[in-house]
């Protein structure tokens, strides 16, 4: 699965829940540079959103894009908070949805209109909240991680300065017992 590659045309951000509200400023936000804001957004004590997965799509095509001395240290902190909400074992793919692209269904995605949002968070199961999709949010987000391991490590081999958090980064992602 090379979910790094993949494209989707339109991710629908103001349909898609952050850790406060919704994920319509998040563009906005890249484009920016402001990774801590994003990352207050996308992770929130210990807890991924809706808007992780593709936060984290976007933002890993462009890292592959950067040179390494170019990379920001409060980006590589973003990587660091989702990684390490990411405590569970792997996640058994019959628990989650087929694709990440699944989870742009309209069965997942929140009503254009926000007016009834507080109503929505009160329900036992929000839209895309429910378990398949929830778990999914954590396994999408860990295989993009993990596919961009060939990134941090080239960025670890030529910053000085950001090699420690990137191998903190990569110690997260490599599985209990992975001797490597």
């Amino acid at each position: 699965m090379n979910l790094l590659a993949q494209t989707t045309n339109r991710v629908p951000w103001q349909r898609l829940t952050t850790a406060y509200g919704r994920g319509t400023d998040i563009p906005q936000l890249m484009e920016m540079g402001q990774y801590e804001e994003i990352a207050n957004r996308i992770e929130h004590q210990s807890t991924l959103w809706q808007a992780t997965p593709w936060a984290l799509l976007i933002l890993l095509q462009e890292l592959a894009k950067q040179k390494p001395d170019k990379v920001s240290s409060k980006e590589v902190q973003l990587y660091l908070s989702v990684a390490a909400a990411i405590t569970v074992d792997p996640i058994d793919s019959q628990d989650t949805v087929g694709t990440m692209n699944e989870l742009l269904d309209e069965k997942y995605l929140w009503p254009e209109d926000e007016d009834e949002d507080e109503l929505l968070w009160e329900e036992e199961e929000p839209p895309g909240y429910d378990k398949k999709a929830f778990l999914s949010y954590y396994s999408f987000s860990y295989l993009l991680l993990k596919e961009a391991m060939p990134i941090f490590t080239a960025i670890m081999n030529d910053n000085d300065k950001l090699a420690p958090a990137i191998r903190e980064l990569l110690l997260l992602l490599k599985p209990a017992g992975d001797g490597e």
